[in-house]
């Protein structure tokens, strides 16, 4: 990493519990390419001030996670269509004062279902309904599945969710009938619910692909109980890598191959 100084462009992350993960992500790769930035995560009890901070100090981009990626909206200035859409923002780049707001996490959830070759037939069943569902459950719906049911006890949300791209809504766990099963709450995350699995045994046992959204750790105990029954797995290590990519991208204006986004990610994960 070059000696700080005075052109150096400053990159950062807020979120409710920030980890390490994106700051060594971005730090790697800066590195590797000899660019000039540097990347340091944040959380905050006052996000209009941190808004402010960004555009006032001329902080170059923002990844925004939980619970920021709605409360951040009135205070951009301009949403891409991949935030626009789905109301949930997890991007933000300053070009010269001026923030645009975009949503890397869709994108990435929808180059995995391609990649993994999720058939769009298949019947999914998914918990959540916050930022991050809806960025998910969007990308569910552009890659044409017709048949998904959303589980949330905020029936609020949960059901202004469901009814938006067209699915349905429960309050409580279904019968085992879903050949997909995904998880985009914090159970399973590192810290209080870190040894929770978030879909029960017959659920697994039915699902042929598992996917969970929770990054840290890489191996939740949703993804565990999916690898030991031979399950197709989709990991949040694996979103959480494509969308700091697309990140980087839009941060440095430098592209990254697979390879580049792969040694940065297992560098991301080796504390």
């Amino acid at each position: 990493m070059p000696i700080l100084n005075k052109d150096m462009q400053v990159c950062m992350s807020l979120a409710a519990r920030p980890s390490n993960i994106g700051t060594r992500f971005h730090n790697y790769l800066y590195d590797e390419l000899g660019l000039n930035f540097i990347y340091k995560a944040f959380t905050t009890t006052d996000l209009e001030g941190a808004v402010r901070g960004i555009r006032a100090l001329g902080i170059r981009g923002c990844s925004v996670s939980m619970p920021f990626k709605e409360a951040i909206i009135p205070l951009v200035d301009v949403m891409e269509p991949s935030a626009l859409a789905i109301e949930s923002v997890n991007t933000v780049v300053n070009d010269n004062g001026v923030l645009t707001a975009s949503n890397t996490d869709y994108e990435a959830v929808a180059a995995l279902l391609a990649e993994h070759q999720v058939d769009s037939g298949q019947r999914v069943l998914l918990r959540g309904s916050g930022g991050m569902a809806k960025a998910v459950v969007a990308a569910f719906r552009g890659a044409g599945f017709d048949d998904l049911t959303i589980v949330a006890r905020n029936e609020e949300l949960g059901r202004a969710l469901a009814e938006r791209y067209d699915y349905d809504w429960v309050a409580e766990d279904p019968a085992p009938e879903f050949d997909v099963i995904v998880n985009v709450t914090p159970l399973g995350m590192r810290g209080d619910t870190e040894s929770t699995v978030s879909f029960g045994p017959e659920h697994i046992a039915r699902a042929s692909t598992v996917f969970d959204v929770v990054a840290f750790p890489s191996e939740t105990p949703l993804i565990a109980a999916g690898r030991a029954a031979g399950k197709h797995l989709i990991t949040g290590a694996e979103v959480i890598a494509l969308q700091a990519a697309r990140q980087f991208e839009r941060y440095t204006g430098v592209p990254l191959t697979a390879e580049q986004v792969a040694r940065a990610s297992e560098f991301s994960r080796a504390e």
